[in-house]
């Protein structure tokens, strides 16, 4: 498993597994009429200017110019976008040096496992802005990176606005690299290729869509492609303001919730908290990476519901930003790290066997807040897939075993 070209040939094979199960379950849900995988991508500007209805829009037209109808056109923008962010994983990966902790970090299911696990999540608008980040870690040249940061995050805050909560990565990764220097002149002319991007933000958050050209959206859809506004469409006019979407989170937190995502992060986490803290960081020291990342995720914990969609944005741009500094050399893993007491533990072959597979294969997160931990991804995945495939409603090995009630009682 250290060998890297072993490594990434398996590791295509795992990938393209993925793309499999994802155009599977996507042909599947695209008719779905209660999914937000669809309805986010159902915003559009026909109500007039909206906060995420750049791809709607673009959708639409596809539709219109190839005579299909709006579904399959989302459905294509789907499929595409995904089977992109893939090939860019692929080639992003090929360069790494692989390790036992490494391979854990990719593997945690709250990272590529995650929108095929939980698939409300499959098919959502940070798939694009994934593919975008990948893309910009690509540049080699400092000015590409500036026209990228003045023309196209202007572009990403129409497809998906949180992204902005993300910026932060952009920054330590161009810092590290060199992209500005360490003094307020060089950091004030970095931070004004934001300054368009940051711009439409505040206009979005300043600029609510009415009532009215909600209605006007709706009816265009009802009209046109016989869609209803639900779900995430429908939402965008409840949860229109930022005081809106802190409120309508604040009623549903408690104890409970507050445990289990501190225990998802720390357990989710826990291969690439191993790694940065036996880390060294050119031009800067792990403390500042984890903690100037926090702030801003916190507030868009307290905004949006979808928790575990925000730990895996997060945990995907954190890995990344990581991984890319690493195989680039400008932060080297500390040989203390193999006196590290889980490292060791690891070391032997058939205990990392077991844990690789109950860890990154035993559990994830669900979309919501309040949603429990679901388990067995590795066994539900390809079942529920075979169950639409075959068409059986259910079925169940030895379900009256001991082993099974166990199972049920205790692990799930």
């Amino acid at each position: 498993m250290n060998n890297t070209i072993n490594s990434i040939k398996y590791f295509k094979l795992y990938i393209s597994i993925l793309f499999i199960f994802s155009v599977f379950y996507l042909h599947g849900k695209y008719n779905v009429g209660n999914d937000s995988t669809v309805s986010e991508w159902l915003i559009n500007y026909e109500g007039g200017f909206t906060k995420r209805g750049l791809i709607g829009q673009i959708a639409i037209n596809i539709g219109e110019f190839f005579n299909i109808n709006l579904r399959q056109s989302i459905l294509f923008f789907q499929i595409f976008s995904i089977g992109l962010y893939y090939l860019l994983l692929v080639n992003f990966f090929k360069s790494v040096k692989f390790n036992k902790i490494i391979l854990l970090s990719i593997f945690t299911p709250i990272f590529l496992l995650y929108p095929v696990a939980e698939i409300e999540v499959l098919g959502r608008k940070e798939i694009i802005i994934f593919s975008f980040y990948l893309l910009y870690l690509t540049l080699q040249n400092f000015n590409q990176r500036n026209y990228f940061r003045i023309f196209l995050l202007p572009l990403l805050m129409l497809i998906w606005e949180p992204v902005i909560f993300f910026f932060i990565f952009w920054l330590i990764v161009d810092y590290i690299e060199g992209v500005f220097e360490k003094n307020y002149k060089s950091l004030i002319k970095y931070l004004f290729t934001f300054m368009p991007a940051i711009l439409i933000g505040i206009y979005i958050a300043l600029n609510p869509i009415s009532e009215i050209d909600h209605k006007n959206m709706a009816f265009f859809l009802k009209e046109n492609f016989n869609e209803n506004c639900y779900m995430s469409c429908a939402l965008l006019l409840s949860k229109s303001t930022i005081y809106d979407q802190f409120q309508a989170n604040l009623s549903l937190f408690n104890f409970k919730i507050f445990l289990r995502y501190f225990l998802i992060i720390l357990i989710g986490f826990g291969p690439l908290f191993i790694l940065i803290k036996f880390s060294q960081f050119k031009r800067l020291n792990d403390k500042f990476f984890l903690f100037s990342v926090v702030p801003p995720i916190f507030i868009l914990f307290m905004m949006m519901s979808d928790w575990g969609r925000i730990v895996n944005i997060f945990y995907t741009f954190s890995v990344i930003s990581f991984l890319n500094l690493y195989k680039k050399k400008l932060v080297s893993v500390n040989d203390k790290i193999l006196e590290n007491f889980f490292v060791k533990v690891l070391n032997k072959k058939y205990i990392y066997i077991i844990f690789f597979i109950v860890f990154c294969f035993g559990w994830n997160p669900k979309t919501s807040l309040t949603g429990d931990i679901g388990t067995n991804p590795l066994w539900k995945v390809p079942y529920n897939a075979s169950k639409r495939i075959i068409g059986f409603d259910s079925f169940r090995l030895f379900q009256e075993s001991p082993i099974m009630k166990w199972h049920k009682k205790y692990i799930e």
